[in-house]
């Protein structure tokens, strides 16, 4: 039946019309409707050597809804080592009045060309922005289907079919940004305000992503249910709010799915999850049209990411890391469940910008007050870390959760980067309270009871401490001076925060990449040298004696003789020990409530 209101015009026409003439304006109103189709079953491959320039062919992808659509293209040639060596492209220029209008859009990389009727290849690259004509490159479907194989260098009468002005696309070096470059996944936020993602969009860009909001739908029963030219892609977070990279499915064969026609991320042999993508609508712009896109259920597993590909397997998906983050305020409580992929190149980022989103995008939370951040890091085999931190508001306009991001992500990229085992994450547990006002302190000065002590006795110290926008006040302590220290000795009373404590007990290995120099040589004393870390709420006095101290990996070993120090450090390895020139022989420490800052030193002589 013909759309309306050409069924009017059809029906008055075919009264005056003969027969052959109403079949020909038959035939020209129906190239009016869009062209709907689903790909051909068939998976003959056309091989690269068999690619001509002036070849017309077409290929599928969705514009709407879950409706594949077919949209015509012609080969202009084929660029011999594009991608690299033996990884060549074919040149083609998409027709028809959508691709002309929305031009290359984001997430239709992977979408399936076929010449002669034949799979040719998988739409992945665009040629610049602001351009007139929709100029896209495909990656050949031999290195789709076979990425190690690569498709070499085509005949030499092949090499020469490419003829664009000034010869400037064989230079790969165009001008005013209209180099050949692949075609951006859409990474899809659903809970995610916008002011989130500008947080951490260097980040998101330096990945290569399109951050893109969207939303996130119930499975159904036909998700794994894909053909060429549907949408399906990996998924980083799942839960309250989802992360997702969409793009288009090149071929199925069997419970194998090829996707993308280039690198997601490029991360190789991989584990992550599969979901299908449905699109909503097209956002057609100048700059950078791009498909606006629903996640649906989990299909699989994502088990490669490659140069030329992206390849999937439909059945169960893998395990996630499961993070639980309560977020309590005079107003409330709120829970929230997140999961997300184990992957060391890309959790530090997801746990940082789902636990800042978790935080500050829900109507209990709001900014001004002092965060209390607590809980786990649960490793299977391991024993747990443990997370206790607090921040307050600062006069800029950071927010204030967005320390506590950075903190959690600095714990997880510290794990993830141990050059010993890869650690297995079983759960994360956050909890962050919100204590009204600004809770923070500066350590002024301090000074000590008196200028003499024996060995033996308890010692106080006394500091000035003045909060936000407070009246200073005197915080008193005591610590104890070694017995068998000797006469005439003098010690330093260091007052100090928690990081000026931390990096005078531990020297250089304070923050260390694990298995650097100096730093923790596995997970065990990572996890130590953690779980160690002094607490940026409390206020600490320290007491160190001209002794040297040796931090072997997550050890600190005080008063070692230097005999010793030799023997050790001329071991098969050297490097992970350090001495300093003072032991730390006792501290004490006061809990302000808010974090400290400040640093006073002071001499004590032993009588």
């Amino acid at each position: 039946m013909l759309p309306s209101p050409w069924g009017y015009v059809y029906s008055t026409m075919s009264r005056f019309l003969p027969r052959v003439a109403l079949l020909l304006l038959s035939v020209f109103l129906l190239g009016l409707s869009p062209t709907l189709a689903s790909p051909p079953d068939s998976n003959d491959i056309l091989p690269l050597d068999q690619v001509r320039p002036g070849m017309q062919g077409y290929a599928y992808t969705i514009f709407e809804g879950d409706q594949v659509e077919k949209f015509d293209l012609e080969v202009l040639g084929v660029m011999p080592n594009f991608l690299g060596p033996k990884q060549s492209i074919i040149l083609v220029q998409l027709k028809g009045p959508k691709v002309e209008r929305t031009g290359v859009v984001a997430g239709m990389s992977g979408s399936p060309v076929y010449l002669e009727g034949k799979l040719a290849g998988a739409l992945s690259l665009k040629l610049g922005i602001f351009t007139k004509d929709a100029i896209a490159g495909v990656t050949p479907i031999e290195d789709v289907l076979h990425p190690a194989a690569g498709t070499g260098t085509p005949p030499a009468a092949t090499a020469q079919q490419l003829a664009l002005p000034n010869d400037a696309l064989a230079r790969n070096a165009l001008p005013g940004r209209s180099a050949l470059e692949p075609i951006e996944t859409p990474l899809v936020f659903s809970g995610f305000s916008p002011a989130v993602l500008q947080q951490f969009a260097g980040e998101l860009q330096g990945y290569g992503f399109v951050p893109a909001q969207g939303g996130s739908t119930p499975a159904r029963s036909d998700d794994a249910h894909l053909a060429a030219g549907d949408m399906a892609g990996m998924v980083l977070v799942s839960g309250d709010a989802s992360i997702n990279a969409a793009c288009t499915v090149t071929a199925v064969q069997g419970d194998r799915v090829f996707l993308c026609g280039h690198p997601l991320l490029n991360l190789g042999d991989v584990q992550l999850p599969m979901a299908r993508s449905r699109v909503v609508t097209t956002l057609s712009s100048e700059l950078a049209s791009t498909k606006i896109v629903n996640v649906g259920g989990a299909i699989g597993t994502i088990t490669s990411d490659h140069l030329t590909a992206v390849t999937g397997k439909l059945g169960p998906a893998p395990a996630m890391i499961p993070l639980d983050l309560d977020v309590v305020t005079g107003l409330g409580e709120k829970k929230l469940h997140f999961d997300m992929v184990n992957n060391s190149k890309l959790t530090p980022l997801l746990v940082a910008i789902t636990t800042f989103s978790g935080l500050t995008q829900n109507a209990i939370y709001g900014e001004g007050t002092t965060l209390h951040l607590t809980g786990e890091i649960a490793l299977k085999g391991h024993v747990p870390v443990q997370v206790d931190s607090i921040f307050a508001p600062s006069d800029t306009l950071v927010p204030a959760g967005l320390p506590i991001a950075f903190l959690v992500q600095s714990d997880f990229a510290r794990l993830f980067t141990n050059n010993f085992e890869v650690p297995n994450v079983e759960h994360v547990t956050l909890r962050v309270e919100s204590l009204a006002g600004r809770k923070s302190y500066t350590i002024e000065s301090a000074w000590l009871e008196k200028g003499e002590a024996l060995p033996g006795e308890d010692l106080k110290v006394r500091v000035l401490v003045r909060p936000y926008r407070g009246d200073a006040k005197i915080e008193e302590t005591t610590v104890h001076v070694p017995d068998h220290i000797s006469r005439g000795t003098t010690l330093r009373v260091l007052v100090s925060d928690a990081d000026w404590m931390n990096r005078s007990s531990r020297g250089f290995s304070f923050g260390l990449i694990p298995g650097s120099s100096g730093g923790p040589v596995g997970l065990d004393q990572l996890i130590a040298l953690m779980n160690r870390d002094r607490r940026n709420d409390r206020l600490y006095v320290g007491l160190f004696v001209p002794a040297p101290t040796m931090v072997w990996e997550d050890k600190e070993l005080p008063n070692v003789p230097l005999s010793q120090i030799s023997i050790i450090d001329g071991r098969p390895g050297p490097g992970s020990v350090q001495v300093l020139r003072e032991s730390l022989a006792s501290e004490a420490s006061i809990v302000l409530g808010g974090p400290v800052a400040g640093l006073v030193s002071l001499n004590l002589q032993i009588r």
